[in-house]
């Protein structure tokens, strides 16, 4: 049964990418305890830019811990020395970090039953700039829809709360596109 390894929040805040002061939510921190789950995320988190993050289809972001070690390989490749080269749990900006759960493993209306609440797959994550100040490296974005670990969101069909540690079960829901079948048809005009 898949599990919920960690459970991330933060504010919105600036930073400086080349040059510019950009609003982002990028940076999580790992919460302990019960975390409040409500319609539009989780109590605690903000998400900068709401034309791209967050609202009911983008509420909560997934990603499976499997892809961390990919992750921390590239940017031990982009020159990044050893310590910064380990990603704490939500290094990839996630709410939600799992375990037994990839993209291709999940579907577009699938639902995650917690014991508390129930989360419904919506879309994949689409790379932008903002991933790349994040991983510390300019070719992250790049490296996402090449690899195709791109986690995923979740609308809040019943809020509740969720808690590290938490196993889930997936329900199936209509299985007419899968993540990783949305996110690479997303990404087929970008790397060409």
């Amino acid at each position: 049964m898949p599990q919920l390894l960690s459970v991330q929040v933060g504010s919105a805040r600036r930073v400086n990418i080349n040059g510019r002061n950009i609003l982002t939510g990028f940076n999580k921190q790992e919460t302990s305890g019960q975390v409040p789950v409500m319609p539009l995320g989780l109590l605690g988190d903000e998400q900068a830019d709401l034309s791209v993050h967050g609202g009911l289809e983008k509420a909560v972001y997934a990603y499976p811990s499997e892809h961390y070690a990919y992750w921390q390989e590239r940017r031990q490749q982009a020159g990044l020395g050893q310590l910064e080269a380990c990603l704490p749990q939500g290094g990839l900006g996630e709410n939600l970090t799992l375990l037994g759960l990839l993209e291709s493993e999940v579907w577009a209306g699938d639902v995650l039953k917690f014991p508390d609440c129930e989360l419904r797959v919506t879309l994949p994550r689409e790379p932008c700039y903002k991933l790349n100040a994040g991983m510390g490296f300019a070719r992250a974005s790049r490296f996402m829809a090449e690899s195709g670990f791109c986690g995923f969101y979740l609308s809040v069909s019943s809020p509740g709360t969720l808690c590290a540690g938490d196993a889930f079960e997936v329900i199936a829901g209509r299985r007419s596109v899968s993540i990783s079948e949305l996110f690479a048809a997303k990404m087929s005009k970008h790397l060409r």
